[in-house]
């Protein structure tokens, strides 16, 4: 396993994520814990998750499947570096009580306190938050924040899903009031198929010292093989892959990148996540296995090496929005 130092902090982590949301809805416990020690044993060192995952009347399962994990001893948190996310409303039915999601001060300890003991361990490496907070300023949030560090509680603060100004607000708020060093990750969707990111999360993140911890990373399964699983008799896209591939045009550019990758002998997903390890400011995308045979398939991404051909003819394909300010300034 490689790894890399996450942002401008002096933390290292594997240059893969370890995506549990499959952890319980799709995984049980069992399979869950096995893919967990294939990772670490692997090199896998960092390991994402969420307090909402395990989703309705579930939230919170995923949590302690982790919890659980960890309990079996073996140094196994000692080795982890652990990230899990708050804002989501947490109620079984989606009736949150009032101050029972979203960053408020009281909902960000009263969430901390929460996954600490689902997790079953004393402390949060990376505490994201998983989406903006219109409703609270950031003085709040740092304020809340500070106190855990103090407390020993987490450790480094991320974000999830911010735009570009809200990484910025967000440091820049944190820098006046000192005593923290504000967001050090972001979590964004971005994979060859979904570039956005490139216009301004991602330079706001390298520009603030934010690692960028891709998610989906193969735009829900369309950058896997999906028309050569088809065609061999596999599973079928579903969700927002199926929805792509309903449009013809869309369609054949998928065409075309499966076929491109099959003259180069390299598999779509394996592909897929190597590009993202070639972008400049991504720490590793998460990979979120609900197999061990998938994990396996991720971590050979780690030592591929794509040649200038492949990467020239992957952006003819899936051509980025170009470099920023340029790509929506003129």
């Amino acid at each position: 396993m490689k790894y890399t130092q996450l942002g401008r902090t002096g933390l290292k982590v594997s240059r893969l994520v370890l995506g549990t949301m499959n952890f319980g809805p799709l995984t049980d416990e069992a399979d869950s814990h096995a893919i967990m020690d294939a990772a670490l044993a692997a090199g896998l060192n960092f390991f994402d998750t969420a307090n909402v995952y395990g989703w309705g009347e579930n939230k919170g399962r995923t949590e302690e499947i982790i919890g659980n994990w960890f309990a079996q001893g073996g140094e196994r948190r000692d080795k982890v570096v652990l990230a899990t996310k708050v804002y989501g409303n947490m109620a079984a039915d989606g009736d949150a009580w009032p101050n029972h999601d979203k960053l408020s001060a009281l909902n960000i300890r009263r969430a901390v306190d929460a996954s600490l003991k689902r997790l079953r361990t004393d402390h949060i490496d990376v505490y994201q938050f998983h989406h903006v907070d219109r409703s609270t300023p950031f003085e709040e949030i740092w304020q809340a924040i500070d106190t855990l560090v103090r407390q020993g509680k987490i450790l480094y603060v991320g974000s999830s899903n911010f735009p570009g100004y809200k990484i910025a607000q967000a440091n820049e708020i944190a820098a006046r009031r000192g005593g923290t060093i504000g967001l050090v990750s972001e979590q964004c969707l971005y994979n060859l198929a979904e570039r956005r990111a490139e216009m301004e999360v991602i330079p706001a993140a390298q520009e603030y010292g934010l690692g960028v911890i891709p998610w989906s990373p193969l735009q829900g399964g369309l950058l896997g093989g999906v028309i050569k699983k088809e065609t061999q008799g596999g599973r079928r896209a579903s969700g927002r892959a199926a929805d792509t591939l309903a449009d013809p045009a869309a369609r054949a550019r998928i065409q075309a990148y499966e076929d491109l990758l099959e003259k180069h002998g390299l598999e779509p997903g394996e592909a897929a996540l190597a590009w993202l390890l070639t972008r400049p400011g991504v720490t590793g995308p998460i990979v979120g296995p609900r197999t061990a045979q998938q994990l396996d398939s991720a971590l050979r991404a780690v030592e591929l090496e794509l040649s200038e051909e492949l990467l020239s003819g992957l952006d003819e394909i899936f051509p980025g929005p170009g470099p920023s300010p340029e790509a929506f300034a003129w």
